[in-house]
């Protein structure tokens, strides 16, 4: 039963959102042009309920010269990659903005394990252990208020294991606050690491790009 409120609480509140901060939205898409060229969004294949695809919209945090198909953590000095823009975006998640768009069509949820990506195997693997490939995937969930970047695959798939047992209101409740405590404290951040929040594994694709 909780799952259908859920559902609608997603639509009202990403509805909400997308009217509420179209004017921050404005203005962040004028600065990523006018910061470097580029497209201003960039889609990349996600895992979603039941381990379905779709893609996952970001505002563009890194150089489009940026080597393809190369996961962040593993580029060599990845800070020349990001753009000045693209680090304060990050700083400040404001980079998952985006996502309301994919929470209002139905493809995430406010909250919920992050999604992996598609070829994410060993986080993915480990999520099927705790059935969290089961739930939708969220703009933020139970890991993120309890380590975010700093969280070894291991630990992040029980936490999310967790957030499958916990599911309700107030465990809702809490992932909500907790983000925002922790997007305020930048907790957990750490640029090129192999954290979900962040998505330190952003690929920088002109064919990925939108």
């Amino acid at each position: 039963m909780y799952l259908k409120i859920k559902r609608l609480m997603d639509i009202t509140l990403s509805l909400i959102g997308l009217i509420a901060l179209s004017p921050i939205i404005l203005i962040l898409i004028i600065a990523i042009k006018l910061d470097s060229s580029g497209p201003v969004l960039f889609k990349q294949k996600r895992v979603g309920l039941h381990k379905s695809y779709f893609n996952m919209l970001k505002f563009r945090t890194m150089r489009v010269d940026t080597p393809k198909d190369t996961p962040t953590h593993l580029l060599e000095s990845p800070e020349q990659y990001i753009t000045g823009m693209g680090k304060f975006l990050r700083k400040t998640s404001l980079d998952e903005l985006p996502q309301i768009w994919n929470i209002f069509v139905g493809q995430m949820s406010i909250i919920g394990p992050r999604p992996a990506l598609w070829n994410q195997y060993d986080l993915i693997e480990e999520r099927d252990k705790y059935n969290a490939n089961d739930v939708s995937p969220g703009l933020t969930g139970w890991a993120q208020i309890n380590g975010r970047d700093e969280l070894p695959i291991e630990i992040k798939a029980k936490l999310d294991g967790e957030y499958v047992q916990k599911v309700g209101f107030w465990t809702d409740f809490k992932c909500f606050f907790g983000t925002i405590v922790s997007v305020v404290k930048s907790d957990g951040v750490v640029e090129g690491g192999t954290g979900n929040q962040q998505d330190n594994d952003e690929i920088a694709s002109t064919k990925e790009n939108m």
